[in-house]
């Protein structure tokens, strides 16, 4: 028997071929290689990566993802790292997260011409964006500002800044296609720090723009079933290890929300939870979750709602079920507050408004999608966030059976 991340029989991860996405999985790799697992990184090409048109028009949710699980479904790897928010909610039957390691800043900065902020733009100044949640909460604070709709790589979108056309070509971008048309475009932070390049930022947004549910966070993907045969036992301790409870608890929050309201990243709707230690209980640490999340409609109708939950963090598996629990309640409780006051007429939120987790009725958490349907569509369903997720309605007795495997007993 060879195991999966010997040397006879590395660990294949799979991963999107741009320059962030090699880059983050390179990391993955590196830590995983530092815990003994011998790996091998392959790169696929996805319909995200290869269709110019915008984000939004073509789903958001799902675009980046659908031919990596595709390739993981046919076993032409055994991994696949993604950044955690180009996730869509829904499950997809077999497949598992079963690592979420420590998250980066979720943050959204600015990065403009001449190191100047966000206040300090000039009027009619062109700050490009490709994300429909951060022009709108941009343009609430800046209403006087030209906000643009790009596409395109990190390298790519530092080229379109006045005056950074040379670090995007040192960044990989081609030889005279920085184009310096812009003051400014707005990133998230934790993908200009995995590139090593945070310090083009020349602002910081977190006071104007709530980030992407789940962002600053990857997500480690697998088939359930694999992590419970034999030749596995090595990659599923060491990925038990890898998983980071408080940020496997501040996207569950998150991704609950979004999913409650079948909101993708498109969405003009950010959303943020942030996890704060306490003191209550010495033996067992007891920590604050909040949450917050805004939609902004396209004349700049806004509704905002936060809430806090305590959760119990430690080794016991149900322990952790109970914190998770408590998250994913927390997020769906604000999603019911946001339908509450409207935010279904200010954006298209299909939300199902008599499904919450627990009573009758469907719901996005407990309808699945075939996975063979993953080849046909831009938007497959995600995997569970987690393993204990939804186990009452989860079809595949394998992925229950991994998670009992990964939370320990």
């Amino acid at each position: 028997m060879q195991l999966i991340g010997s040397a006879e029989r590395p660990l294949v991860i799979g991963t999107r071929s741009s320059k962030l996405a090699l880059t983050q999985t390179k990391q993955v790799a590196a830590d995983l290689e530092q815990r003994g697992l011998k790996v091998e990184i392959k790169t696929f090409t996805t319909e995200g990566d290869t269709n110019r048109a915008s984000l939004s028009s073509l789903g958001g949710s799902g675009v980046f993802a659908a031919a990596l699980r595709v390739a993981l479904l046919e076993s032409r790897c055994d991994l696949i790292v993604h950044s955690l928010k180009d996730l869509p909610t829904l499950p997809v039957p077999g497949l598992t997260v079963a690592a979420i390691p420590p998250r980066e800043d979720p943050a959204d900065v600015l990065v403009a011409r001449d190191g100047l902020t966000l206040a300090d733009l000039p009027p009619g100044s062109r700050v490009g964006t490709g994300s429909p949640r951060r022009a709108r909460q941009v343009a609430l604070a800046r209403p006087d500002l030209d906000l643009v709709d790009i596409r395109g790589n990190v390298p790519t979108r530092l080229g379109r800044v006045k005056g950074l056309g040379e670090r995007a070509t040192q960044m990989g971008l081609d030889q005279g296609k920085a184009k310096e048309d812009l003051d400014g475009v707005i990133l998230a932070r934790a993908g200009l720090r995995r590139l090593g390049v945070e310090a083009v930022a020349t602002d910081t947004l977190s006071e104007v723009v709530l980030p992407a549910g789940g962002q600053g966070a990857l997500a480690l993907e697998c088939v359930a079933e694999t992590l419970e045969r034999d030749e596995a036992r090595i990659l599923a301790q060491t990925l038990r290890i890898v998983d980071d409870e408080p940020s496997r608890l501040e996207v569950s929050a998150e991704r609950a929300l979004l999913r409650y309201l079948e909101a993708g990243c498109a969405a003009p709707l950010g959303v943020r939870a942030k996890l704060t230690w306490g003191n209550a209980h010495p033996e067992t640490p007891a920590g604050r979750l909040d949450l917050t999340a805004r939609v902004v409609g396209d004349a700049g109708q806004t509704v905002e709602v936060s809430g806090e939950t305590t959760v119990l963090l430690g080794a016991a598996r149900d322990q952790r079920e109970f914190a998770l629990a408590a998250a994913e309640q927390l997020g769906v409780d604000l999603a019911q507050e946001m339908l509450e006051q409207g935010a279904g007429e200010i954006v298209d939120l299909k939300a199902s408004k008599s499904g919450a987790p627990g009573q009758a009725g469907e719901t996005s958490a407990n309808r699945e999608q075939s996975p063979t349907s993953l080849a046909e569509s831009a938007t497959p369903a995600s995997p569970l966030l987690n393993p204990n997720e939804n186990k009452e309605n989860n079809e595949n007795p394998a992925a229950e059976r991994v998670a009992k495997d990964l939370w320990g007993e």
